[in-house]
């Protein structure tokens, strides 16, 4: 344990006598070899005894001989330091290394016949590690320019240096007080405390900080007795030019606030006309600042480029910008602008200037209402509408009139709220919320009408009444609320449901109709182009169920009269077909002859074309019969032949009849024919004129035969 009366000097000075006299005491120990054994001795004339020991130690055993007394030299330098208990030398007090390194003491030993013998004793202290390392100050503070270049020593060496009185090894550890601040600065090592600036510093993120060094007299490691020291180290931060002005507004690009970058200047000048007054620009006035607050540099402003004819010009020290003459152009400007630091025009910035030139705007826009009122209901989701007030169904809409335009409406307007973050406003002047609203109550705000191009605006107030949601009428009643875009949805997916349903009903009519339909198409495309119109009688020859009986006898088919075209159904049996045409006027009766002739005359056409092609074909409008011939086919009247001639058939003329297509018709053709047969079996002929009829209707008859002769 250090003694604090004890000056750096007289310890030094101390400890140097010590270690002189010990090595002269042991020579003259070593030269008198049995003076020590004459009267007393002791066991260990060269005891260790740790530092910081307690009082009463043992320092060595003593013998004294018979008629010997042994007291404690008077004239030993550290006498005051031992006592003699019985047999035991002891120390009396805690010795100190770093204030005796040796502890000196004679021994003497007397008898009655004043006999003197002495013994000298010499202990060595053993030094333990019981001392903190100290530092020269413990609080220190410095300036630090905000410019220090990296690598700069902050606090020199000497400054920060610790001693330790146990002469250990000292080691050393930054660190900072305050938070984020640990990485601008540094020890050279472990070693060497000296403090240095290892990163940039920012006056704007920090300006003060405080660093914490520790002293420390061992390493860390297990049962390792450690004894540390610290000192403060108080650092201020001193702001330095270090950046150009900053435009404003302008953004920050990067966490440490180093980098601003200006938006775009805008403004509008009329065509042809001169402006006095400094022209609005948006987003703000032309405006720069040292971003170096404290020292807060005066800026000076220039136009630098895109000053065409010199039709603008910038105020110096305010940056206000006015024309010198008028625009005559529709081209836009585009000015830079220069903010220059005086006292160092090296530190400057650029921004751009758009000055579109419009033609003038009379009038700004305005709203025939001055109040509009709308509703909406509590709890509705952000970007709902607000409807009219009384009508739930049509949403609150603002729209704004302007003079300059014929039809009042300016395409250049849009719409925003100015005093309600609750509601917002799309550029078309549909009011919607814009957060959920928590109760009911009422809201009022401004809604604004801005003209892009001459940037003039127009304002109204609106009223929103905000009401509490209705109670569900069921339990299983849903809340959500269907958007116009839900409905969307719905639609397309119905419309692509009606369009498969109506292609399956289309494939269904097909299916079960098609037959019909077709022969629908076939007949109104004959009556359209006559020059396509076929023997329909001949046609029926090469049917299988018409053709000639095995015996190949000639068959005489009797074809009713033809109906009206407009009659699409015939009925199914002969005795239908002759109650219909008893029931014939005498108007339709002639009507049909003319249909009659005009079939002739078609046919006749056919068959001369088709004689120029080189088929002969013998005209079927002949009244005589010509049987001999196996490969003749007629249609005759039965006005021009004998009604009780044989082989006389009678069939329907009917769409029906000659439909190949329907085999319900033909089986029903192939049952009137045997009935037919042998109704020809048993009686001469048949007649088809009614007794009441004034009108004769006329008989068709086809001799058809089973082998065609090529040459007929």
């Amino acid at each position: 344990m250090r003694k604090g009366n004890f000056s750096d000097n007289s310890q030094l000075t101390m400890d140097v006598s010590h270690r002189l006299l010990a090595p002269v005491l042991l020579l003259l120990l070593s030269v008198t070899p049995g003076s020590a054994q004459e009267g007393c001795s002791v066991s260990n004339a060269n005891p260790s005894v740790p530092e910081n020991n307690s009082p009463g130690y043992v320092v060595t055993s003593i013998h004294v001989e018979q008629g010997f007394t042994v007291i404690i030299d008077p004239s030993s330098p550290d006498g005051s330091y031992f006592t003699i208990q019985g047999s035991e030398l002891q120390l009396v007090r805690s010795v100190d290394y770093e204030v005796d390194t040796v502890l000196i003491v004679i021994l003497t030993c007397e008898n009655s016949a004043a006999e003197v013998y002495s013994v000298s004793i010499i202990v060595t202290i053993i030094n333990l590690n019981d001392n903190s390392p100290v530092f020269k100050e413990t609080s220190l503070t410095r300036v630090v320019p905000e410019d220090t270049k990296v690598n700069s020593t902050i606090v020199a060496r000497d400054d920060v240096s610790a001693s330790d009185a146990d002469l250990d090894i000292i080691y050393y550890k930054l660190d900072s007080a305050m938070q984020d601040t640990t990485d601008y600065f540094a020890i050279k090592g472990v070693n060497n405390p000296e403090i240095y600036l290892q990163k940039a510093l920012n006056y704007d993120k920090f300006n003060f900080t405080t660093l914490i060094l520790y002293a420390m007299d061992n390493t860390e490691g297990v049962n390792v007795t450690i004894h540390t020291a610290t000192a403060t180290i108080n650092l201020i931060i001193e702001q330095a030019d270090t950046r150009p002005p900053w435009f404003l507004p302008c953004t920050f690009i990067d966490t440490d606030r180093s980098v601003c970058i200006s938006s775009l200047y805008a403004g509008r000048v009329n065509m042809s006309e001169m402006s006095t007054e400094p022209l609005t620009l948006e987003p703000g006035p032309i405006y720069a600042i040292d971003p170096d607050y404290i020292l807060n540099e005066k800026i000076v402003y220039s136009i630098v480029g895109g000053n065409e004819d010199n039709v603008f010009s910038l105020d110096a020290d305010t940056g206000n910008l006015t024309m010198n003459q008028v625009a005559t152009s529709s081209d836009s400007y585009r000015l830079q602008v220069m903010a220059t630091q005086v006292n160092d025009k090296q530190k400057y910035s650029i921004a751009s200037v758009e000055i579109k030139v419009i033609n003038k705007s009379d009038h700004a826009p305005y709203f025939e209402s001055r109040i509009y009122a709308g509703t909406v209901t509590v709890g509705l989701g952000p970007r709902s509408f607000v409807f009219q007030a009384g009508d739930s169904s049509s949403p609150l809409m603002i729209a704004a009139l302007d003079d300059d335009f014929p039809d009042k409406v300016n395409p250049n307007i849009e719409y925003y709220i100015k005093n309600n973050t609750n509601f917002i406003s799309t550029k078309d002047g549909v009011i919607l919320t814009n957060a959920v609203l928590q109760s009911p109550g009422a809201a009022i705000m401004e809604a604004v009408a801005k003209d892009t191009v001459s940037l003039q605006e127009g304002s109204t107030v609106i009223t929103v009444e905000i009401t509490a949601a209705k109670a569900e009428t069921s339990s299983s009643s849903s809340d959500k609320i269907y958007t116009a875009q839900d409905m969307g949805i719905l639609g397309g997916v119905l419309a692509a449901l009606l369009l498969i349903a109506l292609v399956f009903l289309g494939l269904m009519i097909y299916k079960h109709y098609g037959k019909t339909v077709k022969f629908l198409i076939n007949k109104k495309f004959s009556k359209e182009f006559p020059g396509s119109y076929d023997n329909q009688a001949y046609k029926q020859d090469e049917h299988p169920d018409l053709s000639a009986t095995k015996d190949e006898r000639p068959e005489y088919i009797n074809v009713t009269e033809i109906q009206q075209p407009s009659s699409l159904f015939l009925m199914s049996s002969n005795e239908r077909e002759i109650d219909g045409l008893s029931q014939t006027s005498p108007a339709s009766s002639i009507i049909s002859d003319q249909k009659v002739g005009e079939e002739e005359e078609e046919e006749e056409e056919k068959v001369e074309e088709d004689t120029k092609h080189g088929k002969e074909v013998k005209s079927i409008l002949k009244t005589d019969r010509n049987e001999g011939d196996p490969g003749y086919k007629a249609v005759w009247f039965k006005t021009d032949v004998d009604p009780s001639g044989e082989n006389v058939k009678v069939i329907s003329d009917s769409a029906a009849d000659y439909d190949d297509d329907s085999d319900q018709d033909l089986q029903e053709n192939e049952k009137e024919e045997e009935d037919q047969k042998d109704h020809h079996h048993r009686g001469p002929g048949m007649s088809l004129a009614s007794d009441s009829s004034p009108f004769q209707t006329a008989d068709m008859s086809v001799n058809t035969s089973p082998t065609y002769d090529s040459n007929a």
